[in-house]
């Protein structure tokens, strides 16, 4: 049988040249513009005929990536492939996840059923679940998540000294103390009362632990990172320059820089192409994708 053929859309070929070696598979193109009218036009310049496929891209700016997926997907088996799978490390539009109001589209169970329709299996790193137990309630098709706490557990061991850990809030709990506990570090989880999408008021729990400690702020996310400024300037009263970890960062509004003019050091997995990337998670995915395409 023929090696299993990777493509990475455009923005995507770092990770592609990672994990392209740990699932000894052959890095194919594909041939993507925008026409000036703003259709898309694609083509692979690789052959998928009898080749199990998986395509590679992160969704951060998802609207503009979806409907070519939907395309290269659906071309792909028209060109006779015989598996297409999807690796999204950072996988949009989970937060939508009920109607909080009349009318509202619930936009995580639309961008499901589009992704289910057009691919075989779907490989994650730590979607946002909130309301939802398992990405199974709303894909139809085999998913895989993988989850980094144990690699920023690692990241952590080695790059910071003394740590405690803290988490965004409450919910947060689980997920924290399991990092903590594999950096062999005390945790605490913030108390937050959100106002509004970029108005949010935040409390340390357990304050009186972070004397002497480096503050390691620790979320699945940073998108406007509100939280984790608030929370950075907060921490930082007492002295220590806090580190800010997250799985994916999205970075809306320029919340880096804001974090570091805050004083903050800012970590991501490289789930996002960032210049913040130090976490690497391409072995934990290409393990799933094994998984996935047997």
């Amino acid at each position: 049988m023929s090696a299993p053929l990777m493509i990475a859309t455009p923005g995507n070929e770092r990770m592609a040249a990672k994990l392209g070696p740990c699932l000894a598979a052959e890095i194919g193109h594909l041939e993507f513009r925008k026409f000036p009218d703003g259709e898309t036009y694609l083509r692979f310049a690789t052959d998928p005929a009898g080749r199990r496929l998986s395509l590679l891209c992160t969704l951060v700016d998802p609207d503009s990536k979806i409907l070519p997926l939907i395309f290269a997907a659906a071309t792909a088996r028209e060109l006779g492939a015989i598996e297409v799978g999807l690796i999204a490390p950072y996988l949009a539009y989970m937060r939508q996840d009920r109607r909080f109001n009349p009318g509202e589209a619930v936009t995580s169970r639309l961008v499901a059923r589009l992704l289910s329709e057009a691919f075989d299996w779907l490989v994650t790193v730590d979607p946002h679940l909130h309301r939802y137990s398992s990405l199974g309630e709303i894909y139809t098709i085999p998913t895989c998540v993988v989850h980094a706490a144990s690699s920023i557990s690692s990241w952590i061991r080695t790059h910071v000294e003394n740590p405690i850990i803290i988490g965004p809030d409450s919910e947060s709990e689980q997920w924290v103390s399991e990092v903590a506990k594999e950096a062999d570090a005390p945790y605490t989880v913030l108390e937050k009362v959100r106002h509004g999408d970029r108005d949010v008021k935040i409390s340390v729990e357990n304050s009186d632990r972070l004397p002497g400690r480096t503050p390691v702020l620790v979320d699945d996310i940073i998108s406007s990172g509100r939280t984790m400024l608030e929370a950075a300037r907060l921490v930082s009263r007492e002295g220590a320059r806090p580190v800010c970890v997250a799985v994916h960062g999205v970075f809306a509004d320029r919340s880096d820089e804001l974090l570091e003019q805050a004083g903050a050091r800012v970590i991501t997995c490289n789930c996002i192409l960032h210049r913040t990337n130090e976490i690497d998670m391409a072995e934990a995915l290409a393990d799933a994708v094994r998984a996935m395409s047997r």
